[in-house]
């Protein structure tokens, strides 16, 4: 089968938080079962200051509307993968990959150079697969404007909502300054969210199959609390809307293999393997350790992760004997919490504001628990990679996590704690079971047994996958 992955951000190229790492353990999975894959994203100033050499395919023009530009595209093969990003100075030549007033028209492009590199390099895809808001224009633009190009004769169009809070909003204006679309899609509805244009709703009504990253996750957008808005839309899908489970990359995250852990090890010498861990967590943050439970947190710093339950309940930790390591960054009403946080406990809270991938696999390789008391997390990743190195997480009952984590409440194989309220007292109850099983080494030691043994590799979200790209 030929796939085309299409999304703003890939690993290893470029990464801001999930949606990369989804994409590219998917895209490498299917190769692994024998499928073509082709990956499409923007050609980043981040990605072209990393130095790899890439191989320059060619140039062909790109219009949006009145606006004339060129779009030069370079490739490379990752792990079987073969990567074609799209270059535009204009667009692309920027310090950051988001964040623009004119996100808008910047992903105009990309979706638009994208749609015509498949003719360029003569790639009839099967599936084409498109990820977020800043690509749901595609399915739209092919379906309107290419309808009898041979090109997409073959295709189905499969639409993965990572984070339904983005939705891609511009001002209706722009359906034909950006896209050349008619007015009658406003008007009929199909592009139409709240008196402007969403391109998160119009890949959802555009594509085959829609998807989310877990099925949890799937039952709450049907609902009107949970649905972001998008309740109603989702659920004329019917049965061609379903949640797939994310899965995390088993060769970056490795407990025995991994080359930035300070101390190799496996379920079975999970206990001697995470005492090693946890010196080295220690020594870096120059605490004294004083025996207690070591919780750790890595993160976007945004209201979304519940970051302000963690400030609200950090004193409580400390003051039980507890330690907070944090990794992270985001809002800067966050960080200098943290920051003060920092302050007022220098033996027991370690801060470090940005993203290091050292400290992101000493955090998880150290670490007895994880927080995660996100107010909606559509699957997160973090719990897994937390469960693979046997650092058992502390989670609220929403999205995926509920899919992914079993609690002693409610399983005879438990690896994880859940609470249901979104406050600090919902916290508080995740914790205080935590420090409980803490003092209870037996019931610890198989409970970090039950996260290490737990089937969270991509192989099973593949096979669903495929299943989806093989149906009628």
């Amino acid at each position: 089968m030929k796939i085309a992955m299409i999304a703003s951000e890939i690993n290893p190229l470029a990464k801001s938080g999930g949606l990369a790492d989804v994409v590219f353990a998917l895209s490498k999975e299917l190769v692994e079962e024998g499928h073509e894959v082709i990956c499409i994203l923007p050609f980043y100033q981040s990605i072209r200051n990393k130095g790899k050499r890439f191989n320059y395919v060619g140039s062909y023009p790109v219009s949006l509307s009145w606006r004339h530009q060129n779009a030069d595209i370079y490739s490379t093969s990752i792990d079987g993968i073969s990567f074609y990003l799209i270059d535009n100075q204009y667009y692309f030549g920027r310090s950051s990959l988001y964040g623009y007033m004119d996100d808008g028209e910047r992903f105009a492009f990309f979706q638009t150079a994208a749609r015509g590199l498949f003719g360029y390099i003569g790639f009839q895809a099967d599936v084409i697969h498109c990820h977020d808001w800043q690509t749901g224009m595609i399915p739209c633009l092919i379906k309107e404007q290419n309808a009898f190009d041979p090109t997409f004769s073959k295709a189905k169009f499969i639409y993965t909502i990572h984070n339904p809070a983005f939705k891609g909003i511009i001002d209706r204006y722009f359906l034909h300054d950006f896209y050349e679309l008619s007015d009658e899609l406003y008007f009929n509805g199909k592009v139409r969210f709240e008196g402007m244009v969403s391109t998160l709703k119009t890949g959802i009504v555009y594509s085959d199959y829609v998807t989310t990253v877990s099925p949890n996750h799937a039952k709450e957008l049907l609902t009107s609390v949970g649905g972001f808005g998008l309740d109603t839309v989702l659920a004329m899908k019917g049965d061609h809307f379903v949640g797939i489970a994310n899965g995390i990359d088993y060769d970056e995250w490795d407990p025995l293999h991994d080359e930035l852990v300070y101390k190799n090890f496996s379920v079975n010498n999970v206990t001697t393997g995470k005492k090693e861990c946890r010196k080295r967590l220690f020594d870096v943050a120059m605490f004294e350790d004083k025996g207690g439970p070591v919780f750790g947190l890595v993160s976007r710093l945004t209201f979304q992760k519940g970051i302000d339950l963690v400030l609200s309940l950090a004193h409580e930790i400390v003051d039980q004997g507890g330690y907070l390591f944090v990794l992270g960054s985001g809002e800067y009403g966050l960080e200098q919490g943290l920051e003060d946080l920092r302050r007022t406990y220098p033996d027991n809270v370690c801060i470090y504001i940005g993203y290091s991938n050292e400290r992101a696999h000493l955090i998880y390789s150290g670490s007895d628990f994880f927080l995660m008391p996100s107010l909606f997390e559509p699957c997160g990743i973090g719990q897994m990679v937390a469960m693979r190195y046997g650092t058992l997480p502390i989670a609220r009952s929403v999205g995926g996590l509920v899919d992914t984590i079993e609690d002693p409440n409610t399983s005879d194989k438990p690896d994880g704690f859940l609470f249901n309220d979104y406050d600090v007292g919902g916290l508080r109850y995740g914790v205080s079971r935590a420090f409980e099983v803490y003092k209870d080494k037996s019931q610890l030691l198989k409970m970090r047994r039950n996260a290490m043994k737990s089937d969270h590799s991509w192989k099973k979200a593949a096979a669903a996958y495929l299943r989806l790209y093989s149906s009628k």
